[in-house]
């Protein structure tokens, strides 16, 4: 009888000895679980963090590129509005030339003069861009999230690239029919020293023979059809530019606006 409770006190000593054994291991896994859902959590947040601090400075570059983006368009359009009006008088002088090559009498020589020489002297347009090749060479085009203003700054550098050939075309021409009948048929002197304020006597004598050259004519014609073309590709510019600063103005912050 002692023997058989002495062997159920060893088999209940062994049975704690498991049992606490037990307890020991499910409460060091209980600890590492949970350190481990510690460490994972703080990865997520760190994680989250890093994603915020990277979007914030996302936005901030963005913001920054819709503002210089809004700078280039406002100068661009103060400077397309000089350049059609600009180009308005060189139709004008070029109409009025015309009429006194059919014909008309020259009243004021030194007015005559000038209508000449700015059609001579015409300018190019250079768009501010500095922005958009900035963009386009860092390769931070995405950066800009509102695709109906990346679709635009495409649109307007395409226009852009299609005025500067039509600019090249014109200049092309004008070296066959206008400038080569000046600088062949005039004695340019006299009309350089009326345009810098000199006393010079204009006459029709002067400007006869280049008058009776069909290419004059056909210049000062080529001109009007190509100036008055340069400008409805400005005006397009011009609303693309609008409807650019537009959209931006939205997408900017009151703060930077």
């Amino acid at each position: 009888m002692i023997a058989y409770f002495r062997k159920i006190r060893q088999q209940l000593s062994t049975s704690n000895a498991m049992t606490r054994s037990y307890s020991r291991i499910t409460r060091y896994l209980l600890y590492a679980t949970g350190e481990i859902i510690l460490v994972v959590i703080g990865i997520l947040i760190a994680l989250e963090v890093n994603n915020r601090n990277d979007a914030r400075k996302t936005h901030d570059q963005e913001m920054v590129y819709l503002l210089k983006i809004k700078e280039d368009l406002v100068s661009n359009n103060g400077k397309l509005d000089r350049f059609i009006n600009r180009q308005k008088e060189y139709i004008t002088a070029a109409q009025t030339i015309i009429k006194h090559i059919e014909g008309e009498p020259i009243t004021d020589w030194h007015a005559f003069n000038e209508q000449c020489i700015s059609i001579y002297d015409w300018r190019r347009f250079y768009m501010d861009n500095y922005t958009f090749q900035d963009l386009i060479y860092s390769g931070n085009l995405n950066l800009i999230s509102n695709d109906s203003i990346k679709t635009l700054l495409l649109n307007l550098d395409g226009l852009y690239q299609q005025y500067k050939a039509k600019e090249d075309h014109f200049r092309f021409d004008s070296e066959s029919i206008i400038f080569s009948p000046a600088y062949e048929l005039l004695d340019l002197h006299p009309s350089f020293n009326d345009h810098i304020g000199q006393k010079t006597e204009l006459t029709d004598r002067m400007y006869r023979d280049y008058f009776q050259d069909k290419r004059t004519k056909n210049g000062f014609l080529m001109a009007i059809i190509e100036f008055s073309t340069m400008n409805g590709m400005l005006r397009d510019m011009k609303g693309v530019s609008e409807k650019m600063l537009r959209i931006i103005e939205q997408d900017l912050p009151q703060n930077h606006k």
